[in-house]
């Protein structure tokens, strides 16, 4: 596997857009819909960072790697200490590391991630398929 950083970045900013518009009070969403398809987008974006991160690992070490760190952040609601409750009081912070524990939220994190990897799948299947250009086969 590798993985183009500039499209990956560029579906990484694009996800990170499509998530704040998705939380933002400009799309009409039910507030079911608002915070779990919000979460999955974060998930999402968990894998494709990590997947940045580590270009030539395989779709399913990113995928379990996206699991624990997403999975981690969110049971670290569970511990408050002043520090990082203040650190959680921030916008990047509460963007980032949350506020409180949902445990719903675990599930949406893995619709985002397999969501993620199924794209990655298919992406890197497709591009397998495509067949050489004239002058690679003129060797």
């Amino acid at each position: 596997m590798h993985r183009h950083r500039l499209l990956q970045s560029g579906a990484l900013a694009l996800v990170l857009g499509a998530g704040l518009l998705w939380r933002s009070c400009y799309l009409p969403l039910s507030s079911f819909l608002s915070k779990y398809g919000g979460d999955a987008l974060w998930a999402l974006s968990v894998f494709l960072a990590v997947g940045l991160c580590f270009r030539h690992a395989s779709t399913w070490r990113i995928t379990l790697i996206s699991f624990a760190f997403s999975w981690g952040i969110e049971f670290s609601q569970l511990y408050h200490a002043p520090w990082l409750d203040q650190l959680r009081s921030s916008l990047p912070g509460r963007l980032v590391l949350g506020s409180t524990f949902n445990a719903p939220d675990l599930l949406a994190y893995l619709v985002g991630i397999i969501l993620g990897a199924a794209a990655e799948r298919v992406c890197c299947f497709k591009l397998s398929q495509t067949p050489p250009s004239p002058s690679s086969s003129r060797r």
